[in-house]
């Protein structure tokens, strides 16, 4: 007789139990790993502490030194990699508040040149502190600013003295000499080459480095005033005599100088478009415009356009004073057009290097 097997006995109802005890353990182990999980996820994300997120960044020292006495002005800390020389000159100003960043020089070297603003600290440093010499450039002003009161001046005072003022001319000989045309046509022309510098200043001009020394801007404003006194005075005054070859020597050279204007003012535009639009890989190429199709023959021609007006002033007015500072005029821009040329013989080589600099066909 086979015996059936008792499910309450002792040894099945401890296999039960275990079994059981493993079944109840199992599911409250995937409880809790659940909750753990779903408050994990309730916390967002972990975001690591801000000294862990910024550990790799490299920060650099700039050491500020005088540039004739040696010795150290303060030392900028804490300053990133992508900072340039203007976010330096800011911190120093901070540090320093007498000296403003327009008036803040700073050279890698002792003898080396400035510094320009847009450069970065990064591209300067060999090691985490980077040393420069500190140059006070002095009181600064705008380059606007400075343009704007250099042709202003001329402007107004040859007008003052085209009006012949009692404090100036006798006015019993002004009232009695007879004004030639030529003088009218002067003033227009004086007026109008002024004009034309400041409408360009105002709305064609664009300046990179936005300062320049107020001493400069004196000296500029000596020689341009006090030329213009002395022009305006001999072809305004009473005795004025005309030009030897009278009304064609006039109109010829009135009609130079109006041609000269036009093209400097259509080369300044083109400059200006160049740029504006960023494309620095070429030489500025002429246009459908014949103005500027000198620049098939100089580099600067916008210099070589002013030369003209000045000498075309010079014939038309036949004075002295005129052909002095047309004279000097030649040789200042001359100067320019050469340390332009020099550079644009280092970005437009192809383009430039059969070239003049100012005057054609003199190379």
């Amino acid at each position: 007789m086979i015996k059936r097997q008792n499910p309450s006995t002792p040894e099945h109802s401890r296999d039960l139990a275990a079994d059981g005890g493993a079944l109840s353990m199992s599911h409250n182990d995937s409880r809790s790993f659940f909750n753990l999980s779903q408050l994990v996820l309730s916390a967002g994300q972990i975001k690591p502490s801000p000294a862990l997120k910024h550990s790799k960044i490299t920060y650099f020292e700039v050491e500020i030194v005088d540039v004739q006495s040696k010795k150290q002005i303060c030392i900028v800390d804490k300053v990133p990699p992508a900072s340039t020389i203007l976010d330096v000159k800011h911190k120093f100003h901070k540090a320093c508040p007498q000296w403003y960043p327009s008036r803040v020089g700073l050279q890698l070297e002792h003898n080396g040149p400035f510094l320009k603003d847009s450069i970065s600290i990064q591209s300067l440093a060999v090691s985490s502190i980077v040393t420069l010499y500190f140059t006070d450039l002095g009181q600064q002003v705008g380059w606007t600013t400075f343009f704007l009161t250099e042709y202003t001046g001329p402007l107004l005072i040859y007008l003052l003295f085209y009006i012949r003022l009692s404090t100036i001319y006798d006015q019993v000989e002004s009232r009695k000499n007879f004004r030639h045309p030529v003088v009218h046509l002067a003033c227009f022309c004086h007026c109008l080459h002024y004009i034309r510098h400041l409408l360009e200043t105002l709305f064609v001009h664009k300046f990179s480095e936005g300062h320049t020394p107020l001493k400069n801007m004196i000296k500029g404003c000596a020689f341009y005033w006090g030329f213009t006194s002395w022009i305006a005075y001999y072809i305004n005054h009473p005795r004025y005599t005309p030009p030897s070859f009278g009304h064609k020597q006039v109109s010829y050279a009135a009609l130079a100088f109006l041609m000269c204007e036009a093209g400097n003012h259509f080369i300044n535009v083109a400059l200006a478009h160049q740029t504006n639009s960023g494309n620095r890989t070429c030489f500025p190429s002429p246009t459908y415009n014949p103005f500027t199709w000198l620049f098939l023959l100089v580099s600067c021609p916008n210099y070589t356009y002013e030369a003209g007006s000045w000498i075309s002033f010079t014939v038309m007015t036949q004075t002295l004073p005129v052909g002095i500072f047309a004279f000097l005029m030649v040789i200042q821009m001359s100067l320019w057009a050469q340390k332009k040329h020099k550079l644009y013989l280092k970005r437009f080589y192809p383009e430039v290097r059969r070239k003049a600099a100012m005057i054609p066909i003199i190379f």
